[in-house]
């Protein structure tokens, strides 16, 4: 699917979302939880649209992580419609199935973006997963013998312009006393 045509699908979803809404009765509790489908539903197509637009992939993985949200927050409301008895399933059942295949195309596009699967171990809400380390030349975790020498002489993490200029002039300075040893 384009960008183009998901743009499109996910405006034409939030259209939907209006009409379902405005057939609610006007009891207190649908007009709350309808607001609240409003709100979400109508902010996914918004969100991707942003998302497009993205200046750097990690924006534009960011911002789809908030249509993720959205969407699973539409469903959210929707089910509560349901089980609050205020509409009946088979009234919302075609636009949770809709909600449901966004938001299956949405953590498809943003493992895609990301290189592969979503890792499971997150260090935390807002953190980047634990596998961007590989992205990182300084970690440990792609370089194990930078971080056994950092740890023989804590000194080398001090930065030596000299030093730095001899390991270009002779890389082999750069590696150590004796590159085979750990």
């Amino acid at each position: 699917m384009t960008p183009e045509e998901m743009k499109d699908r996910t405006k034409r979803f939030g259209l939907r979302i209006i009409r379902a809404v405005a057939s609610l009765s006007r009891t207190f509790a649908a007009r709350h939880i309808g607001g609240q489908l409003l709100r979400a539903g109508t902010s996914i197509g918004a969100n991707y649209r942003s998302a497009c637009r993205g200046r750097t992939q990690a924006e534009f993985i960011a911002k789809l992580g908030i249509v993720e949200e959205e969407a699973d927050e539409t469903i959210y409301w929707m089910e509560m419609l349901v089980e609050a008895g205020i509409m009946p399933e088979v009234k919302l059942s075609a636009l949770m199935t809709e909600a449901n295949e966004i938001l299956s195309i949405v953590v498809a596009s943003i493992n895609t973006a990301r290189g592969g699967a979503r890792n499971s171990k997150r260090l935390g809400r807002g953190n980047p997963p634990l596998d961007l380390a590989r992205d990182n030349p300084q970690s440990a975790i792609r370089n194990p013998q930078s971080a056994i020498r950092n740890l023989k002489n804590p000194q080398s993490t001090i930065r030596n312009p000299q030093s730095e200029e001899s390991a270009i002039r002779n890389p082999q300075s750069a590696m150590g006393d004796d590159p085979g040893t750990a």
